[in-house]
């Protein structure tokens, strides 16, 4: 097979060439939607599964692909759609959330540095301390919310600064634009990246506040229907995504063509989801943050919140996370998570279904026991994914758990 070099034609044409439209709903419903594009015409992309392509002649490819591994006409279709909805000039979609994290230190070297900002997904905790140490990779895990701490940790080896905001599962804020200040000032080597998956693109732009990379876990907000597993990155910089291709195409964690159909669709749909999902959560977390049984609530939202002001300064919307901590110990959270009738006990977040877990016991479980106290990360640290159903239902449902879970003794 033709090694990527070969082969540019086809990368480049990942590139979003079009002039593109000024609102996100409309963007998000066209970019990379042309009808023109298929022979038939059809108004939805269509899905081709073949695995290979016709070559008119040895390395001559007429049709622009090869071999689905290195590019695919559904997985271009849903790339473009990805990277127009980021502002990006460039998009990458893979397996998972954590493929696409694997590919970005997939361009690191043994010896390189990573800052990497101590409140995080559990899965990416684990990946860094547990496999990328093995292969000589070091990780600095520090407080992003504050850029002085990122700046404080930066080596001469550091490569790479990583960061989510709002952060998993404590609802923390990194300052994009003063994080990339700090990264870029210590040395304009250092690529930083920002996981926007618990904001989505529709409320979030990092690559606008000087990311160089952004990152999802598309299973959750932007599929949006807990039916896809897959990841994206998006860039601005042509030789980031040069790089970030030639790691896809080579080690190969690239999504498929029906997966890709479906993270597409649900694309045309984010705008209105998230709308919900963040009405919805305004209303169950001024609920919680006014209830007795809770001892307190965290959603960025909130004036309470301690970064109130740079949620409205750095995104357009607050998205639908809410986090609260209900009085009592280990016993209440158990009570009230297999209490709860419209919320479900599940893991992963974003989709249409309201979802209720544990983070201590459940998404930061690989965390020791040590880091998880020193981050707050407790046994009554309830972490909701608030769904679209109707909002006086999820206020019931919580509210008849909590009077399950907490007694009066505890008030």
């Amino acid at each position: 097979m033709a090694e990527p070099s070969a082969k540019r034609s086809i990368s480049d044409a990942n590139s979003t060439s079009e002039e593109g439209f000024p609102h996100f709903a409309t963007q998000a419903i066209h970019a990379g939607q042309d009808p023109d594009q298929w022979r038939c015409q059809a108004m939805i992309p269509l899905i081709s599964l073949s695995t290979t392509f016709k070559q008119n002649s040895p390395a001559v490819l007429s049709g622009g692909y090869e071999y689905t591994r290195g590019g695919n006409p559904t997985r271009k279709v849903y790339e473009d759609c990805l990277a127009a909805c980021e502002n990006a000039k460039y998009g990458l979609s893979f397996s998972s959330g954590l493929a696409s994290c694997m590919s970005v230190i997939n361009t690191l070297s043994t010896g390189d540095h990573i800052v990497c900002c101590d409140d995080v997904y559990g899965g990416t905790n684990r990946y860094l301390n547990k496999v990328v140490a093995r292969m000589g990779i070091t990780t600095s895990m520090v407080d992003c919310s504050n850029a002085d701490n990122v700046r404080a940790a930066i080596k001469p080896n550091t490569k790479l600064v990583w960061i989510e905001s709002p952060t998993n599962p404590l609802l923390k804020l990194c300052d994009i634009q003063a994080v990339a200040d700090a990264a870029h000032g210590a040395s304009k080597d250092i690529i930083v990246v920002t996981d926007n998956t618990f904001m989505s693109s529709y409320f979030q732009h990092p690559l606008d506040l000087g990311a160089d990379i952004v990152m999802h876990s598309i299973t959750k907000y932007m599929n949006g229907h807990g039916d896809v597993l897959g990841g994206a990155l998006c860039t601005n910089r042509k030789d980031l995504y040069d790089k970030l291709y030639f790691v896809q195409y080579a080690v190969g964690a690239v999504q498929s063509p029906f997966d890709c159909y479906l993270a597409n669709r649900g694309l045309k749909t984010l705008a209105l989801r998230m709308k919900q999902h963040q009405r919805n959560a305004f209303a169950v977390a001024r609920f919680l943050e006014s209830h007795p049984r809770v001892e307190r609530t965290v959603y960025p939202g909130l004036p309470s919140h301690p970064q109130h002001e740079l949620a409205c300064r750095q995104a357009k919307g607050f998205g639908g996370m809410v986090v609260c901590f209900i009085k009592g110990g280990l016993e209440q959270s158990q009570t009230f998570l297999s209490s709860l009738k419209v919320f479900t006990l599940a893991e992963s977040l974003g989709g249409f279904e309201s979802l209720a877990e544990l983070p201590s016991r459940m998404t930061h479980a690989s965390i020791t026991a040590e880091e998880r106290e020193k981050l707050g990360i407790s046994d009554t640290l309830i972490r909701l994914s608030v769904g679209l159903e109707e909002e006086e239902d999820l206020i019931a449902d919580l509210e008849q758990a909590l009077r399950k879970a907490v007694p009066d003794s505890l008030l």
